[in-house]
């Protein structure tokens, strides 16, 4: 469990990624759209990875996993039900203060949606649970490297139009090696002129290297993942200098290949390395889990101490997009 007196928080977790089984069925008979089963208990293996480590079979079908989100995603509705049950989920798990973040391009492929309007309607929703839902929230729109950096426009200037309804950051996901970091200095640059807050997947399927460019060129204050900063000394020495968090996500990074278990993951040598790594849940929906059970693996998998895991979550507060005042009112709460 959590300390019950620090704020838990969660700062790297996919909307699209924290879909419920049942609204993917009610949202697949809603449109008439084909799923590969008709009831929860069949869906889960085809919708979900399961709490073990990946096999390569399961790693070929992590696509076809996020494809399933997207083929439910038909109309702007349904983003902006699924942002409302994120809220509720992240109640239900005892969670104080979240951060969503979302590829508008990805989230509307399948169905053609704009990205203007899925990043508007899932602002609506955040907008509609403020005072409705215990819970503090900040979105953080994702610009998705696969589709190209000319593409990414589009999701930057999202970001940048729903500043004052709840969007506080920009991030940049997907094909690390394919897309480099220097291919996106310029959204970066238009998003800190914007005031945006930034984060970058790093370090996930690219190496350390990855890392370094997504600090260096892109300013980036939180680095997504950061699992291969661990192979560079020089890397986790510039995190520390600079005071850059990692957003860590066990779990997922087992499942996905990333590491090939808990035992080799690097989070516990970032904390004595005194980097101020945070703990989160990553795609919780198709993970299968919830943010109790990555401070279970913390302690049970990773063996870190009571105090060390405190620490975790004391990072997660300090590295939070929040304001002063927004931050104190979080601890204080």
């Amino acid at each position: 469990m959590s300390n019950p007196h620090i704020p838990l928080v969660d700062l790297h977790r996919h909307l699209d990624g924290s879909l419920r089984l049942e609204t993917m069925l009610d949202l697949a008979q809603q449109h008439h759209l084909p799923l590969p089963a008709s009831d929860v208990a069949s869906l889960r293996p085809f919708a979900q990875m399961g709490a073990g480590p990946g096999s390569v079979a399961d790693l070929l079908g992590v696509g076809s996993k996020f494809s399933l989100v997207q083929q439910v995603l038909a109309d702007y509705d349904a983003c902006r039900r699924i942002t409302w049950e994120n809220l509720e989920d992240a109640v239900r798990e005892g969670i104080d203060y979240v951060e969503l973040r979302f590829s508008p391009l990805f989230m509307g492929e399948r169905h053609g949606l704009d990205p203007m309007g899925v990043t508007s309607a899932i602002c609506e929703a955040w907008q509609e649970a403020r005072g409705r839902l215990p819970v503090q929230a900040k979105l953080i729109v994702i610009m998705s490297r696969t589709y190209g950096p000319e593409a990414c426009w589009a999701e930057l200037a999202a970001a940048v139009a729903h500043r004052d309804r709840g969007v506080v950051g920009l991030d940049l996901a997907g094909d690390e090696a394919g897309f480099p970091a220097h291919l996106f200095a310029e959204h970066y640059r238009r998003a800190q002129a914007a005031d945006l807050r930034r984060t970058v997947h790093a370090g996930e399927f690219a190496g350390a290297d990855s890392i370094r460019q997504a600090v260096l060129e892109l300013g980036a204050e939180r680095i997504g993942h950061g699992v291969h900063a661990a192979d560079d000394p020089a890397v986790m020495d510039l995190l520390a200098e600079r005071q850059i968090a990692i957003e860590s996500c066990p779990t997922s990074n087992v499942q996905f290949g990333v590491v090939p278990g808990y035992a080799a993951h690097p989070l516990p040598l970032f904390l004595r390395r005194g980097l101020c790594v945070t703990l989160n849940t990553d795609d919780p929906g198709i993970s299968g889990i919830d943010l109790a059970h990555e401070y279970r693996i913390a302690r049970q998998e990773l063996g870190l101490s009571e105090a060390e895991v405190r620490r975790l979550q004391e990072n997660g507060v300090q590295a939070a997009f929040l304001p002063p005042g927004e931050r104190a009112a979080l601890v204080a709460h």
